[in-house]
């Protein structure tokens, strides 16, 4: 586009005139009416939406009241937690209000066959097979496979024997080891905020599971 042309509806911070915007608004909409035109709204996704403050979260709500407003999507591990930049506490630290704007999708720990079936794409990806002998993902973290793939490559194998799960789940700690081992060894540490007292040995066991 020539310069004089992209001048004329710049401002000069570079961002486009809010007069243009309206005028582009109120032609897409005379074409929505007259059939010329479909608006297919996309996807926004926002892992950790827990890390939003306050101004985050009043901007979405008014964000979404838009006709061309995104299908939202957000995932926390939260439970009760505070609202960043409050001192309200709240499920998975979403404001009340936004949290009533939202369909809250049930989740269940995997089953045996759901983790057979991820270990079967995640091999597929990985250009390997896996044994039926290997076991993975039920008492340990699934991202074992790809460590395990690895080893299983080195040896120029195209099986996923459970020697390689071995190899890899010896050499590299899941977070439920590693918090086991770094209770039993806390006194070794440099600051070092677990819990040691007898009275709080049930907030230790809670850490680890």
């Amino acid at each position: 586009m020539p310069k004089r042309h992209r001048d004329s509806w710049l401002c000069d911070t570079g961002e486009i005139y809010s007069q243009v915007r309206e005028q582009i608004d109120t032609k897409v909409a005379e074409w929505r009416e007259e059939g010329k035109a479909e608006i297919v709204p996309g996807v926004l996704f926002i892992d950790e939406v827990h890390m939003l403050d306050i101004e985050c979260f009043s901007f979405l709500t008014g964000a979404l009241e838009n006709d061309m407003a995104p299908i939202l999507v957000v995932a926390t591990n939260r439970g009760i937690t505070s609202i960043r930049g409050t001192n309200y506490r709240s499920p998975h630290g979403i404001p009340i209000d936004f949290l009533d704007r939202l369909l809250i999708i049930s989740t269940q720990p995997y089953t045996p066959d759901d983790i057979r079936k991820i270990l079967d794409m995640r091999c597929q990806e990985e250009d390997v097979e896996m044994s039926e002998d290997a076991k993975i993902g039920e008492d340990t973290s699934l991202r074992y496979i790809t460590s395990a793939a690895l080893a299983c490559q080195k040896r120029k194998g195209k099986t996923v024997e459970m020697e390689d799960i071995s190899q890899v789940y010896e050499l590299f700690y899941d977070v439920k080891r590693s918090t086991q081992y770094f209770m039993e060894y806390q006194s070794g540490y440099m600051f070092s905020e677990v819990p040691s007292g007898e009275g709080d040995e049930d907030e230790a066991n809670a850490m680890v599971s």
